[in-house]
């Protein structure tokens, strides 16, 4: 889970107690810290591109969706950077134009310091910013293509932007076919209240989720325009996911399913 950009920590803590990032490594793989043991982000020090954690794999699922020779041509926007795996993941192997938001500072310095993310340039821009904030500004809206949210600050016990509001204010970035994939603890108290305020924003029959990781990360993923494709077109399109980006799409269709 990441460090999140939202009103609501900041007016617990203020933005000059936003919380220390601290590192750690283990040989092959480096982990980024918010002051506590919560890992909220990582990266192969061999490979700094490459998506290490499961989960944040399957916040690419969105790809399932979408035509593979289009997505070059398709804008990404993450809210909450952590260690940037979906910021350089989207732009270094998907070739998006890519946005991140991110509240910490620290954060970013930390990104760009020690997990290799680029600096910005045409394609690539991290803004400073609080999430709820900057996806209800207009240049935004219906431009976004693959809209990504894992906003948890250091406790990590819930989401910190999680209510319908913002939700349908998620749903407003998207472009017509845009999907948005967010990570939830699927096995705690708090996953069938977000369920009930993305339904809110998106639909019952927009909504799509995985079963839980082992460490009970769930994603799940809401389509501005609700579609189902069978299972063969899902395969289909899984093959060519796994074969072009490297990613376990096909392994992704034993786990993941229409919520309703």
């Amino acid at each position: 889970m990441k460090a999140g950009a939202n009103a609501a920590a900041r007016r617990r803590s203020g933005p000059q107690d936003l919380p220390e990032v601290t590192l750690s490594e283990d040989g092959v793989v480096r982990f980024l810290h918010l002051g506590t043991e919560w890992i909220q982000g990582s990266m192969l020090i061999g490979a700094p591109f490459v998506i290490e954690l499961d989960y944040v794999q399957r916040m690419m699922a969105w790809l399932l969706f979408v035509e593979p020779d289009s997505v070059p041509k398709r804008r990404a926007m993450q809210l909450g950077l952590g260690s940037a795996a979906l910021t350089k993941f989207c732009f270094k192997a998907c070739r998006m134009d890519t946005t991140a938001v991110e509240i910490n500072p620290q954060v970013l310095a930390a990104c760009r310091g020690w997990f290799k993310l680029p600096a910005d340039g045409p394609r690539l821009r991290v803004l400073l910013a609080d999430a709820a904030e900057e996806v209800r500004k207009p240049e935004h809206t219906g431009r976004i293509d693959a809209l990504q949210v894992d906003l948890y600050d250091h406790e990590a016990a819930a989401p910190v932007l999680d209510s319908p509001d913002f939700y349908a204010d998620c749903r407003t970035v998207l472009s017509d076919d845009g999907l948005l994939t967010v990570n939830l603890f699927g096995r705690d108290a708090s996953y069938e209240r977000s369920l009930q305020s993305l339904a809110a924003a998106f639909g019952d029959d927009a909504l799509w989720a995985f079963k839980p990781t082992r460490e009970g990360n769930t994603i799940v993923l809401a389509q501005r325009t609700p579609e189902r494709p069978t299972r063969m077109e899902l395969l289909a399109r899984a093959e060519v996911v796994q074969a072009r980006w490297g990613l376990p799409a096909v392994k992704w269709l034993k786990l993941f399913k229409p919520v309703c």
